[in-house]
């Protein structure tokens, strides 16, 4: 049975900065494309960021590009995303998400995903 469990979240203030951890279980992690999404109360889901099973491709939604950086560690079977310079705007609930298929380069956020549970990033200005 596949587990993900995120971690980092918090408060903070704007401009200050957040490295959230996301690690999997029960699943051959290298071999899966990752990535984070966020989602506001009453909003879409939102793609933040997404890294392929190979470590490449690597895309970010725009409003993040130059504050936001993804990465991992296929040994440790955990995705990282280190938020620098966040804004009010970036107060969202982000979920990791693990591609259900192997060798897929993207993440789609659809049904063939496996979610963790969310953690909560707050900005305060």
């Amino acid at each position: 049975q596949v587990q993900v469990v995120e971690s980092g979240g918090g408060l903070v203030q704007a401009g200050g900065s957040l490295r959230l951890s996301c690690t999997a279980f029960g699943l051959n992690f290298d071999l899966h494309s990752v990535g984070w999404f966020r989602q506001a109360p009453g909003k879409e889901r939102e793609g933040v960021s997404c890294i392929g099973w190979a470590g490449a491709p690597i895309t970010y939604a725009d409003s993040v590009k130059g504050r936001f950086t993804i990465s991992r560690d296929d040994a440790k079977n955990t995705l990282y995303l280190q938020m620098h310079a966040l804004q009010s705007e970036d107060t969202n609930m982000y979920y990791c998400a693990v591609s259900r298929q192997r060798f897929v380069p993207s993440c789609s956020g659809s049904s063939d995903t496996y979610w963790g549970q969310g953690t909560q990033v707050t900005v305060s200005s």
